[in-house]
């Protein structure tokens, strides 16, 4: 007994040596951020820390999430496993219900020596998980407009989640209370004295007011990141940061500094306005996330509104990007950026009118196409991109590789730590992702949609979420042909073939895609 306390005390010093040599994380969870900025091409979104960190590091652009709504894909990406998995397909279910043992990816870096901590936004809502850190997760509490009729309007509203379906929530539990900033005259739509009873009311979609970064969550969260990146500096142990901002969330809110840096005559609107052809009418919905919100009527949104929408997101992107410059800038002045991994990721893609909709909850490119920039000290690529297909589960196993931690065996997903070294290497034949329906064709039942990319197809199969042996539609895009997935071509009588290899492909799944497996399509 007393020689294997001894030789545990000789190990230990070894062991804490090692640990201070391992790299820091630094983990960034955007929501809503589809890939439409400055490192991905599109200059007229002003996002200069994006920019700076997808200079030092990676740009995936076909990165694709397992499915397009908060809870879901968070749940995906931090347990390493697919929503079939985690049994997590809404707002509301915990995974630790279907996976009570599971150990998340800042649990395993918790695990492994590292010290944990998160804050914003991680997972979503309420549905935080305390064995994934060292300490309590937490976020500031802030108000969700400035403008006083704002704040008085969303204080009328009828409690819904603000991630959309339509599920209720406890009235009295949003934002928006509490004391509002008096402040000059700032784009929102026109408020009226009093509000009819309507279902599903909440304030404004948008909104740009004189106030400070601070005022709103975003801004308190990156202080409170601040604070614990000069109290982690101090540590002998390594950090695993966890910090979720909310913007470019609904409603489209940041300070007027930042929707002042757009033109809205400069603003284009989205060219296909109108639903995929002879897809099934379940497959793109309307967004009912967005109707949720003040002035936004049913059906078709209107250009000259649409085009304030599109600026409200923009804008809240630039006071986003502000907010992960400042990170930048104090691991820079701690020193600290030479060994610490920076990687940030929008949690899905987002419709800005494409298909005539808005908001995620489809298995479209749009919503499933995703932002995933990562920084690797060191890194002998920095400032490439790459085109292989990535997906959110792969986060897990790539962040615990660079750590040179030991994977987990519950994992589904790879790491792509090859492609840092070569970003045009051949990798995964396909990317999987899903998104359920409540009725198919003819009143069919529940359903779940399966969407699969390849390299140069999008193709979906609609089964009975029950029982995958029943084929409810099918859904083909031609990304060479048609890279807006403006007309669905399954049922095209020559692509007959084309949809058999397809079939066969998806039935074998995502083991059967993983890096040099499956050839590609």
């Amino acid at each position: 007994m007393k020689s294997a306390l001894r030789l545990l005390l000789c190990l230990l010093p070894l062991a804490l040596a090692h640990a201070a040599d391992r790299p820091n994380i630094l983990f960034i969870a955007v929501d809503d951020l589809r890939p439409e900025f400055g490192a991905y091409g599109k200059d007229y979104i002003k996002s200069p820390n994006l920019d700076r960190l997808a200079k030092s590091g990676i740009t995936f652009n076909r990165s694709y999430c397992q499915q397009a709504v908060c809870s879901p894909t968070r749940s995906s990406l931090l347990t390493g496993t697919r929503p079939d998995t985690t049994k997590v397909w809404d707002l509301v279910t915990h995974f630790r219900v279907a996976l009570p043992n599971v150990v998340t990816l800042p649990q395993l870096f918790k695990n492994n020596g590292y010290f944990v901590q998160g804050m914003g936004k991680i997972y979503h809502g309420s549905l935080d998980d305390p064995q994934s850190w060292s300490v309590p997760w937490g976020t500031p509490k802030a108000e969700t407009y400035a403008l006083p009729e704002n704040v008085k309007l969303n204080a009328r509203r009828y409690g819904v989640d603000p991630d959309g379906d339509n599920a209720p929530v406890a009235k009295g539990k949003g934002k928006g209370k509490g004391k509002a900033a008096k402040t000059a005259k700032a784009p929102s739509p026109t408020v009226p004295d009093s509000m009819p009873a309507a279902k599903n009311i909440r304030g404004p979609a948008f909104e740009g007011a004189d106030v400070p970064d601070n005022f709103f969550q975003d801004g308190k969260v990156a202080e409170l990141a601040l604070s614990t990146l000069r109290d982690m500096s101090k540590k002998k142990e390594p950090f695993f940061l966890a910090v979720g901002f909310v913007k470019p969330h609904l409603p489209f809110i940041s300070p007027k500094k930042y929707w002042d840096l757009y033109d809205p005559a400069k603003i284009e609107l989205a060219p296909n306005k109108f639903r995929p052809k002879d897809a099934p009418d379940y497959a793109i919905l309307p967004g009912g996330e967005l109707r949720n919100y003040f002035g936004i009527p049913e059906g078709h949104v209107p250009d000259d509104l649409a085009r304030q929408l599109k600026h409200g997101y923009y804008a809240a992107i630039s006071y986003m990007d502000a907010q992960v410059g400042k990170l930048l800038d104090e691991l820079d002045r701690l020193d600290l950026r030479k060994n610490t991994i920076v990687i940030l990721w929008g949690d899905h893609g987002w419709k800005l009118g494409e298909h005539d909709a808005w908001c995620k909850h489809s298995n479209s490119e749009n919503d499933t196409n995703t932002a995933l920039l990562l920084s690797v000290p060191g890194m002998k690529n920095a400032g490439r991109r790459t085109n292989s297909l990535v997906e959110f589960v792969d986060i897990y196993p790539t962040l615990a590789d660079l750590a040179g931690l030991a994977l987990p065996t519950h994992l589904e997903g790879v790491s792509f730590k090859p492609l840092l070294d070569d970003p045009q290497r051949p990798w995964k034949s396909a990317a999987f992702s899903q998104y359920p329906r409540n009725a198919g064709k003819s009143g069919a039942g529940a359903l779940m949609g399966y969407a699969m990319r390849t390299e140069r197809y999008r193709f979906v199969v609609w089964v009975g979420r029950d029982d995958h042996s029943k084929i409810d539609a099918l859904e083909l895009y031609d990304h060479q042909l048609d890279p807006q997935e403006n007309t669905n071509v399954a049922k095209v009588p020559a692509n007959g073939e084309l949809v058999e290899k397809l079939l066969a492909q998806w039935r074998r799944g995502w083991p059967g895609a993983k890096p040099n497996v499956a050839a590609k399509l």
